[in-house]
């Protein structure tokens, strides 16, 4: 009996061929990964810049209408009025510990109402996600701070100190 030339893969061809599929499968999967977690941080980072926008003009308005060299107690009354009442904030007594914010006298959290009042409905929050405002009316400085964050920072100024996977 004569054995005829066969045409066909062979079991080596075949493992060769899987390997080098399950290695271009896993430099997707890693490049997805990266790309799906850049898409998160410039999500987050750019809902930060827009209510960190957005609450500039406040300080803009608490800061006039205090006028110059303002007593605390025209701060606290400004302040109450522009971030409470007209900005629709909600005062932030409980400010988490990450934050290593010393003075959360000038904090306010970002409420659903003033959300929609500021034109910032499509900006969606997971569960237990909130944003803090940090007003700093003297400098004219707004911070935001986000409480799920993002690799450790939950600071507008410390996220943008993430670099993009390149």
């Amino acid at each position: 009996m004569k054995l005829k030339d066969k045409n066909g893969v062979t079991l080596i061809a075949l493992v060769v061929t899987i390997m080098v599929l399950m290695i271009i499968a896993g430099i997707a999967i890693y490049s997805g990964r990266e790309i799906i977690q850049d898409a998160k941080l410039e999500s987050l980072r750019t809902n930060m810049l827009l209510i960190q926008a957005k609450s500039k003009e406040y300080v803009e308005e608490a800061t006039f209408k205090m006028g110059i060299s303002p007593d605390d107690s025209k701060k606290a009354e400004v302040r109450q009025e522009v971030y409470e009442q007209t900005a629709m904030l909600e005062k932030a007594d409980n400010v988490p510990s990450e934050f290593e914010i010393s003075d959360t006298s000038t904090c306010y959290w970002l409420t659903k109402t003033a959300q929609d009042n500021w034109g910032l409905q499509d900006i969606e929050l997971k569960d237990n996600e909130k944003y803090l405002i940090k007003f700093d009316e003297q400098n004219q400085i707004v911070e935001i701070y986000n409480t799920l964050g993002f690799d450790g920072k939950y600071s507008l100024t410390g996220i943008n100190q993430i670099k993009l996977s390149e």
